[in-house]
């Protein structure tokens, strides 16, 4: 069965992850990169957060970006070219069926890819066989039904009903974040460090910007698309999910956040 990506690759989808960084996304890699190293990105979007990788392996480093589809891709480069970055590579590739040979890299890392995956252990089992021996595997993803919110909003919390159905229905798993290292034992790495951190929205400019960014994703997304096409959601629903995470993008007392599960696994 192929894979469907939920979110789909609408601008409002890549304005939102254009804004992640290393720093808030892969903060638990960070200290095991150094000068020269090479790494592969999966599902690496629009490159923020592989450009960011790329400074902290430095000059004699390599980093080489891959997305399934094409469109994430040109976004990569711009940002590249925005940065003044003519190393970083983006290429079309699957996880699934890497194009690199053994042992390339020193370090395969996946943000947010694994929930999206109909099957993970596969994927980090490809990782693993590009990955030198003494290199890792990185992972980080998010677990759905960790996210809370305040204040309480019935059009927030179909949403999340509906996006966790979707994700179940297209046989992915929403709640990766609990799954990793299960999936990390399954696809045969047992040197593992796991850890989690947390997406918190709290501030004014945050709530604003979060909220106004999904209420966006939920109207013109493939989340949208999908909710209709499935009859999870009619047009007047989806309407009222919009409003309901614009009115919380507002509300004076808005606070949101979501735990994301991380492994390092030692080849």
């Amino acid at each position: 069965m192929a894979d469907v990506y939920v979110h789909g690759h609408h601008a409002s989808v890549l304005a939102s992850h254009g804004a992640r960084t290393a720093a808030d996304s892969a903060a638990y890699l960070l200290p095991h990169l150094r000068e020269g190293l090479r790494v592969l990105d999966v599902g690496c979007g629009p490159g923020t957060i592989t450009l960011d990788l790329a400074e902290a392996v430095g000059p004699t480093g390599e980093v080489v970006g891959i997305e399934n589809v094409a469109g994430p891709l040109e976004h990569a480069r711009g940002h590249a070219a925005a940065r003044g970055d003519t190393r970083t590579r983006f290429e079309l590739a699957d996880v699934m069926a890497l194009p690199h040979a053994d042992e390339s890299f020193d370090v395969a890392h996946a943000h947010q890819v694994l929930q999206h995956l109909t099957d993970p252990v596969g994927a980090l089992r490809e990782m693993s066989r590009v990955t030198r021996p003494g290199g890792i595997v990185a992972l980080r993803d998010v677990d759905y039904d960790s996210m809370v919110w305040h204040p309480a909003s019935d059009g927030m919390t179909r949403w999340l009903e509906v996006y966790r159905r979707l994700a179940r229905l297209n046989h992915a798993e929403p709640d990766a974040g609990r799954h990793l290292v299960a999936w990390a034992h399954a696809a045969g790495l047992d040197r593992l460090t796991s850890s989690a951190s947390l997406w918190t929205y709290a501030t004014p400019e945050q709530c604003a910007w979060w909220g106004a960014t999904w209420a966006r994703r939920a109207l013109e997304s493939t989340f949208a698309t999908e909710a209709l096409d499935q009859g999870l959601l009619d047009r007047a629903e989806l309407a009222q999910v919009g409003a309901a995470w614009q009115a919380w993008s507002v509300h004076p007392d808005a606070w949101f956040a979501m735990t994301h599960a991380e492994v390092v696994a030692h080849v």
